[in-house]
C-alpha cells in the first residue's frame, strides 16, 4: 500500500473514532507534502510549518536531554494544531477542534503515526529499479581540454600572465 492510501486508511479510522478530528497532513521531514485530506487549509504551508515546528521541538528536545520530541501542539481559539513524527522520515500533522481530549488522541495519533510513517518508510527505502543498459549502445566519448576549439596550449604562458603562489 502506498503513503497516500495508508494516510486515506488511517484518518478515515481516526475521524471515525475521533469526530473533533478535522484533517491531517502527511509531510516529510523536510517539509514538502506527501499527502493531505484537508479540505479548507492550505496544505502544502501546513507541511512546511509542521517541519518547522518538528525541527524546532526537535532542538529543544536535544538541549534539555529530556528524551525524544514527541508532539509540537498550537493552541488556537478554535482548536488546536499536532505534530507528530511519522517513522524516520515524516510527520503527522492534525488539525482538531476546541473539545478535544489531548490526551486520548495523543495515544490514538501515535499509532496511526507510526503506521503511516512506516509505510512511508518502506516506500521512500523500496528500491528504486534502473532499466538495464544496452550493451549494443556506443559508449560515451570523452574529449582532451587540449583539443577544444579556440583553446592554444600554454596560452596563459603567451601572455604572461601566472597564477600567484598559495
Amino acid at each position: 500500500m502506498d503513503a497516500d492510501t495508508v494516510l486515506e486508511t488511517e484518518l478515515r479510522g481516526l475521524r471515525q473514532r475521533r469526530p473533533e478530528v478535522a484533517g491531517g497532513v502527511l509531510a516529510g521531514t523536510d517539509g514538502l507534502l506527501i499527502s493531505s485530506d484537508l479540505p479548507t487549509t492550505d496544505a502544502t504551508h501546513l507541511a512546511a510549518l509542521a517541519a518547522a515546528s518538528f525541527g524546532l521541538g526537535h532542538r529543544v528536545a536535544d538541549t534539555v536531554r529530556h528524551g525524544e520530541f514527541q508532539e509540537s501542539v498550537v493552541f488556537t481559539a478554535r482548536g488546536c494544531v499536532v505534530t507528530y513524527p511519522a517513522g524516520r522520515h515524516a510527520l503527522l500533522t492534525l488539525v482538531t477542534g476546541a473539545r478535544t481530549d489531548l490526551e486520548t488522541l495523543h495515544r490514538e495519533a501515535r499509532e496511526v503515526a507510526a503506521r503511516t510513517g512506516s509505510a512511508f518508510d518502506q516506500e521512500r527505502s523500496a528500491p528504486v529499479s534502473m532499466p538495464a543498459p544496452d550493451p549494443r549502445a556506443p559508449l560515451a566519448m570523452r574529449t582532451p581540454m587540449a583539443t577544444l576549439p579556440g583553446r592554444t596550449p600554454n596560452a596563459s604562458r603567451a601572455t604572461g600572465w601566472r597564477r600567484p603562489p598559495i
